[in-house]
């Protein structure tokens, strides 16, 4: 279901690419759209879920329904109450917002005053999209994961008539874009409540903030947003700095960075996704090797899938870019310098995923202090990253990559410092086998590099018709990906070794 998502969500970028280019219009909507949806990231993905699912877990292991349903029915009641003031706050404060996350474009009176609509268009879909996240993590919490897996693909299907038919109507055409976010948000929240309803989980919303889970869980929120989001915020750093480089380069960091997020979301997410109400189980058991194993189980997948993509998007940037992206008002410099940034964050892929697992190792634990400063020390990182690599990098047209570079550095950074307390206290303790696991995986991965560098440089790939690309790209992944299945059975990796413990 998730693959499904994401494999909408580059068709809607084609179609935006195609549509809109990378211009100030498309600048703007992608700041307007990056303020709301790096809130849902906290929420769907991060922050609430990581607060709300092991409480949620230890009610449903612990406690019966008498318990449970006030703690569901005052959660929602108490949630809706501050997402309706949040929202409204966000679309008061829109000048406010497009200032803080993009000053730059305070230079150009049209586009600050375009990223403000669209901003005031968009910000309400947060209140939609943060309940949606709300009922996706009861769903999951009762191991059904399908519906909340597939409800992303609404905000896809409706982006893209909103291009296509849409725009063409209305006096600014981007913002179409805006109102497809707006509408996706409550057909989102719509698709959950009859899984809710067919569950029996529906809450009823009821004011209660003075109830003792609702409060433990608001305490966890805080630190959470941080210690979840520093990938999010890393990327908000880079907009900001990137609205003061070459028009455009928001949208080739935001092009770029829908590459990276292809697997990333179809493993990193769904993995962790999967992983935090199987950790949190755990402890509430207090079944500790249960707890390891589980870890290791994620971090052999974070490797197996991580360093093969690291590889592909790097050294295959220039012909996934033109490919996907290089047509109509999306030109052939537009596709080098998009190409530029998604080899630099691709340096960062491993840790963006590792991220994902090793965050739900510590929050299943209802600890989020450590995450919280260790992401810290992240951003500081990419902050000093960014000034250090925007002099040296600007001049010579690679200062949007360098800004993608610093974020793809503090991603491993991060993830190194999670990963090493986690093995320093003994919660994660590795299984046997890793040497050996790592040896196959870079062996196979290497097999695959001398055949992507030869896809890469040998073919006219900007100047292809679009099926001449897509053909070929299609052909030179299967047979990296063929490569590097073969390598792995031939050094003896076979399916059984890469099963989820049985303990989880």
């Amino acid at each position: 279901m998730t693959f499904v998502s994401r494999l909408l969500g580059f068709v809607r970028d084609v179609i935006i690419a195609r549509y809109f280019g990378a211009d100030p219009g498309t600048d703007a909507f992608f700041v307007a759209f990056r303020i709301p949806n790096f809130l849902r990231r906290l929420f769907t993905e991060g922050a609430f879920s990581q607060a709300f699912v092991p409480i949620l877990s230890d009610y449903k292991e612990r406690h019966d329904q008498t318990q449970l349903r006030p703690f569901l029915d005052r959660t929602a009641g108490s949630l809706s109450l501050a997402l309706l003031l949040v929202t409204f706050v966000g679309v008061l404060a829109a000048p406010f917002f497009i200032l803080l996350f993009a000053p730059g474009f305070y230079r150009d009176a049209k586009q600050f005053e375009l990223s403000v609509t669209m901003l005031r268009i968009t910000f309400p879909y947060l209140f939609f999209i943060s309940l949606t996240a709300f009922a996706g993590a009861i769903l999951n919490t009762w191991g059904r994961f399908a519906i909340p897996a597939v409800t992303p693909v609404f905000l896809n299907l409706l982006m893209i008539p909103a291009t296509i038919w849409l725009a063409p109507y209305l006096p600014e055409p981007i913002t179409a874009l805006a109102w497809g976010v707006l509408v996706a948000g409550f057909v989102q929240l719509g698709f959950q409540v009859p899984a809710l309803v067919r569950a029996g989980l529906l809450p009823r919303p009821r004011f209660g903030f003075h109830d003792s889970g609702v409060r433990r869980m608001i305490a966890l929120i805080g630190p959470a947003i941080f210690g979840v989001s520093v990938t999010q915020v890393n990327l908000l750093v880079d907009t900001l700095i990137a609205s003061f480089l070459a028009s455009g380069s928001v949208s080739w960091l935001y092009y770029s960075d829908r590459l990276v997020e292809f697997p990333l979301g179809i493993f990193g997410v769904a993995i962790g996704t999967v992983m935090l109400p199987h950790l949190s189980k755990n402890h509430a058991s207090r079944d500790r090797d249960g707890f390891s194993r589980s870890l290791d189980w994620a971090l052999r997948w974070v490797v197996l899938i991580g360093l093969p993509a690291t590889l592909g998007l790097a050294l295959l940037a220039g012909p996934m870019i033109s490919t996907l992206f290089q047509y109509d008002r999306f030109s052939s410099y537009d596709a080098e310098m998009a190409s530029r940034s998604l080899m630099t964050y691709s340096i960062g892929l491993i840790g963006f995923i590792a991220i994902k697992v090793l965050v739900p190792g510590f929050s299943s634990r209802q600890d989020l202090r450590t995450p919280v400063r260790y992401g810290f020390y992240a951003v500081l990182a990419n902050l000093a990253l960014n000034l250090a690599l925007i002099f040296q990098l600007a001049p010579i047209g690679w200062g949007h990559a360098g800004l993608a570079l610093a974020t793809a550095l503090a991603a491993i950074f991060n993830a190194g410092l999670l990963l090493a307390k986690l093995l320093k206290e003994r919660i994660y303790r590795p299984e046997p086998g890793w040497t050996i696991f790592l040896l196959r995986v870079v062996f196979a991965s290497a097999m695959m590099v001398p055949i992507l560098v030869y896809a890469s440089n040998a073919y006219p790939w900007q100047t292809w018709s679009m099926i001449e690309r897509v053909s070929h790209l299609a052909l030179w992944i299967l047979l990296g990906f063929a490569i590097y299945v073969s390598c792995l059975t031939l050094t003896g990796l076979r399916p059984r070794h890469m099963l989820v413990p049985e303990s989880t």
